[in-house]
């Protein structure tokens, strides 16, 4: 079932992605060229509900929507660091928020037909407003916060935009008791 890769070229790279065209044996003996893979950047999403029980999202401009988006705070792996890490350092830069009580959800492939990256996602409760935010450049960010009810509104009236992060907001209420099967 595997496909053995016998050539591999990079069409374009820079800071943000590759582009690279492999030609590929598959199982039966055809073979596909090119076919394109973009390597992105693995990245962390931090679910965040606060003391007071609500979920701390960000909004923030996407140019390639055009439009402002309402999503969970999380950025890119930094070399050789740890997803629980980045995660916590995410929600620290990003919102200000801290929190001791944070697990693993979990990892998925965002979409492996074409790109070779995983985005790993983590809960923080009890989590409390002790910092200042730190944005990364070309960064502007407004923290806002939910509560149960608020987030059920926000999902009917398909508010909550990003396609990845939609299956952990519902894992994270059902682990939470906020919504039910």
């Amino acid at each position: 079932m595997d496909w053995k890769i016998l050539d591999s070229n990079y069409v374009y790279q820079d800071r943000w992605f590759r582009a690279r065209a492999d030609k590929c044996l598959l199982p039966d003996g055809r073979v596909m060229e090119p076919y394109y893979v973009i390597e992105l950047p693995d990245w962390t999403n931090m679910i965040i509900i606060t003391k007071d029980e609500k979920m701390v999202l960000v909004r923030q401009y996407r140019h390639a929507k055009g439009t402002a988006t309402l999503e969970l705070p999380g950025g890119i792996l930094e070399e050789g660091e740890e997803p629980m890490a980045s995660a916590i350092r995410e929600m620290r830069e990003e919102t200000g928020y801290v929190s001791t009580d944070v697990e693993f959800l979990f990892k998925i492939s965002p979409n492996p037909a074409i790109n070779n990256n995983t985005a790993y996602f983590f809960l923080a409760t009890n989590a409390e407003k002790l910092a200042e935010t730190s944005f990364d450049p070309y960064e502007d960010l407004i923290v806002e916060t939910y509560g149960k009810a608020e987030l059920i509104k926000l999902l009917e009236d398909n508010a909550l935009q990003h396609g990845v992060q939609l299956g952990a907001i519902y894992q994270a209420m059902l682990r939470l008791g906020w919504m039910h099967l």
